[in-house]
């Protein structure tokens, strides 16, 4: 049996393929399906299944196109009943892929219809399960997506302890392959790990730890932070399906400067994708800025509907800029500028810039000039602060810009520089002006010694 990850960094999402005698199947595939169906003819193997760990929150599973170009069965556990054909399966029952077992393990908690699937290799030892979003490294799932069910976070987590018992009972040499790694909102603090084993996880995962039902609900329904605004839409792209791919040919068109400007004056968001030293240098007034290095699309969805975008990139990434939307479900995309920031610049029209300063010269400035403005996140803020820093997490920014003085100056910082210049450039587009970005953070500030406070709430 060969097992591969595939790990989508920007999504802090893994799917996985399994092969067996010359048939595989994929696990929880994203949006963009090309590289599975490629490393099975590759392999010379024959996609027979696409197993869902459930009905996604976070990205728009690609197990649709995938039934519609290879003719895979898509297979879910008990309780599925999406708007497409499947194999509906009970707990307990076996699929075969080649030579080895695929055994359904029921594990309602984070969703009712979350199943796990162990592999059982050819020779009928069980060697690996993949957990969707049950049970994580160092984390399990979290257990308020079900809020328009009946059923409260307290009774989802009920279930998930129950769940989780069952998972227990595995070898503890088996090994584990999640649905996510650290960054994704689905579970809490979850790992940067994307794979461990079971007797890993029960002796090092709190959650898998002994303790009474009453005591692991309370600790799994405290500070879960507000899901994201994309959540709700992708699971019901994914219960109900969508109608075709990717449609990265009628998105991928270039627009002209003349057409930009008229769109953004209509109210369409322009996306600038740039990393954030580049977009600080030069940017289009009115430009956010949300950079491909890092968790692009997640960033997105967490501060933005679904609405139509634009796009303004470094040439050759406009095609990446759109497809890792298109995997959350936001694909209402007018087109990217047609060359770029350089023919903003050739056209004549002015940029905006953003003010930086280095850890160590701000360290030097704090009480003195400038507030300063932290919007990492409540974990973060919780490990201690500049003095007299005003707290706002990113997520929140838009919600609370009114706490903070378009005429009082800035100094903006996160953990490493990244949200921070998304930060800057939604306070810009709202007529903030007095800015400046720290470059590098909380991280480059501690290398100064620069001392902190714990703040009394966050």
């Amino acid at each position: 049996m060969y097992i591969q990850q595939i790990y989508t960094g920007c999504l802090s999402q893994a799917s996985y393929y399994i092969e067996s005698n010359g048939e595989a199947a994929i696990v929880d595939p994203i949006r963009d399906v090309e590289g599975y169906i490629q490393l099975a003819q590759e392999r010379k193997a024959v996609l027979k299944y696409i197993f869902e760990t459930h009905f996604h929150a976070d990205f728009v599973s690609g197990h649709v196109e995938l039934l519609k170009q290879t003719g895979a069965k898509i297979v879910y556990g008990p309780g599925a009943n999406p708007s497409y054909d499947i194999v509906s399966t009970k707990d307990g029952q076996e699929l075969q892929i080649g030579k080895a077992i695929i055994k359904v393990i029921h594990t309602p908690g984070h969703t009712l219809e979350s199943t796990c699937y162990l592999a059982i290799d050819e020779n009928g030892k069980p060697n690996a399960v993949f957990t969707g979003d049950t049970l994580f490294v160092g984390e399990v799932g979290r257990v308020d997506l079900a809020a328009k069910s009946e059923l409260s976070a307290e009774q989802m987590a009920a279930k998930l302890y129950d769940s989780l018992e069952k998972l227990k009972k595995l070898p503890d040499e088996v090994i584990l392959y999640p649905g996510h790694g650290a960054g994704s909102a689905c579970g809490k603090n979850i790992s940067k790990e994307t794979t461990s084993t079971i007797g890993q996880q029960k002796q090092n995962n709190y959650a898998m730890q002994p303790m009474s039902k009453e005591v692991f609900v309370k600790i799994v329904t405290e500070g879960i932070a507000a899901p994201p605004k994309y959540f709700f839409t992708d699971v019901m792209l994914n219960h109900t399906g969508y109608e075709d791919e990717v449609k990265l040919n009628e998105n991928s068109k270039p627009i002209i400067v003349e057409t930009l400007k008229k769109e953004m004056q209509s109210g369409t968001l322009l996306l600038d994708t740039r990393n954030p030293s580049d977009f600080a240098a030069g940017h289009i007034p009115g430009a956010v800025n949300i950079g491909l290095d890092g968790q692009y699309a997640i960033w997105a969805g967490n501060l933005f509907d679904n609405v139509p975008f634009m796009i303004v990139s470094d040439e050759g990434k406009e095609k990446e800029s759109i497809t890792r939307l298109a995997r959350i479900g936001y694909d209402k995309i007018k087109g990217y500028l047609k060359g770029g920031i350089k023919a903003w610049k050739d056209a004549g029209l002015a940029l905006q810039t953003v003010d930086s300063i280095d850890a160590a010269e701000f360290a030097g400035k704090i009480g003195k000039t400038d507030k300063v403005l932290d919007v990492r996140n409540e974990d973060e803020l919780a490990k201690g602060v500049v003095r007299d820093a005003v707290t706002i997490p990113l997520a929140k920014l838009e919600a609370e810009m009114d706490m903070l003085d378009k005429d009082t100056p800035y100094f903006v910082h996160c953990q490493g520089g990244y949200r921070s210049m998304i930060a800057i450039s939604l306070l810009q587009k709202n007529g903030f002006t007095k800015l400046t970005n720290v470059t590098g953070g909380m991280n480059a500030m501690i290398k100064t010694g620069i001392k902190l406070e714990v703040p009394e709430t966050v």
